[in-house]
């Protein structure tokens, strides 16, 4: 693999120990995809925040990047982290957590990092080009990235995006490379979709079929920012991969695959509803969370409309971005979503939060979130459109089946 000179001296230790490092990870990562050169990135999403998945070990090793001067070269954003870094309180964590998760983030901000804790970087600033490399960890925001928006990333591990933040490259393989951006397999679409819970469904259905082929999607005639990103987050969870094509809709030039094909037809998605949900005594939930991905200002101002008025049973939490409930205060759903017995979980999300044994049933609208909350947290789950997670919330049970 051939470096310039600038490459040569960060790997020569010339730019500092933590850049040595990092760059020793890029060059060992494009050594084994067998990467002719290294190729700069525009920005880069962190993973590996919550204190929940890092630990003490992963706590330790931020911290001597930081001790030891790292400091990114390009823009860099975070995923969610462990809590509210503002309420944690509120939302039930436990003061031990929150001072490691602070000490976390403490390290990632002195390599100045911007500390945005969000899945959804694209709805706060971090918005990548069409044709733009860059190195993102977060496996809905890859696969957003990849897809709608026609950036380049492999789906990097939290460490390799951590040392291309860190010397602002990565290595040239895999997605970065056009040729290996083809579809693979043809996938037509034969249901009507309407809305967050179909798109979370379709991905469930498709994920399961093709594995980490890339698709090539038809017979989808519109979709929203808010139906992809649930879409790239159920497709992923559920398959693997890291982008797809959807004829009309998404960007990218790709030449249709011959060979194998799938359908989608009204029984694979009612499949895929069925084995989203959970069966649950008298329909009771606990607990409701809505916004994994990240909840758009478009879809809290639903939300609010929904709760005007009312007062939930359940404990409910809308996770979101900071910037994004920092609009919503500036509407005032903020206000009428609090005064109905709502609660924000900023910076976080029932994925990343310790929550193990603090609920017996979760209603949702992700796809995503019932994976992690059956075998993270083992949660029973319901799943549904938004207005069925608000109407769970406000009941205290789940109504619609």
């Amino acid at each position: 693999m051939k470096l310039t000179s600038e490459e040569k001296k960060m790997l020569e230790g010339k730019c500092g120990k933590a850049t040595r490092e990092a760059m020793e990870i890029i060059v060992a990562l494009g050594e084994i995809y067998g990467a002719k050169k290294l190729i700069p990135v525009s920005s880069v999403q962190v993973a590996g925040v919550s204190y929940a998945n890092l630990g003490e070990a992963g706590l330790d090793y931020l911290k001597a990047i930081a001790d030891a001067g790292g400091k990114v070269r390009v823009l860099t954003t975070l995923n969610p982290a462990g809590m509210d870094v503002e309420n944690w309180k509120t939302l039930g964590i436990k003061e031990d957590f929150a001072e490691k998760q602070k000490r976390v983030l403490d390290a990632f901000r002195r390599m100045d990092i911007t500390v945005t804790c969000t899945c959804t970087p694209y709805l706060i600033g971090n918005l990548p080009r069409f044709g733009e490399s860059i190195a993102w960890s977060e496996s809905s925001a890859v696969c957003f990235a990849n897809s709608v928006l026609g950036a380049k990333t492999n789906r990097e591990g939290g460490p390799s995006a951590l040392a291309a933040a860190l010397t602002g490259k990565t290595a040239e393989y895999g997605l970065h490379l056009n040729e290996n951006r083809q579809a693979q397999v043809v996938v037509e679409v034969k249901t009507k979709l309407d809305g967050t819970r179909d798109w979370g469904e379709l991905g469930y259905a498709i994920g399961k079929k093709i594995g980490n082929k890339i698709p090539f999607i038809t017979g989808v005639k519109k979709a929203s920012i808010e139906e992809l990103k649930s879409f790239s987050a159920s497709i992923a969870t559920y398959g693997g991969t890291a982008l797809f094509h959807i004829k009309g809709i998404t960007p990218n030039k790709t030449r249709k695959p011959s060979g194998e094909k799938i359908v989608i037809t009204d029984v694979g998605m009612i499949e895929a509803r069925m084995a989203l949900n959970d069966d649950v005594p008298d329909g009771l939930v606990d607990f409701v969370a809505v916004g994994c991905p990240h909840a758009s200002i478009k879809e809290i101002e639903e939300i609010a409309r929904m709760v005007s008025g009312k007062k939930v049973k359940a404990e409910f939490w809308v996770t979101t971005a900071r910037a994004t409930k920092n609009t919503a205060d500036t509407m005032g759903y903020t206000k009428t979503i609090e005064e109905a017995g709502g609660k924000f979980a900023c910076d976080t999300c029932m994925v990343v939060a310790p929550l193990k044994g603090r609920f017996k049933v979760l209603a949702t609208d992700s796809a995503k979130a019932c994976y992690y909350a059956r075998g993270k947290n083992e949660f029973k789950t319901k799943f549904g459109a938004m207005k069925e997670c608000v109407q769970a919330a406000i009941e205290g049970k789940w109504i619609i089946e």
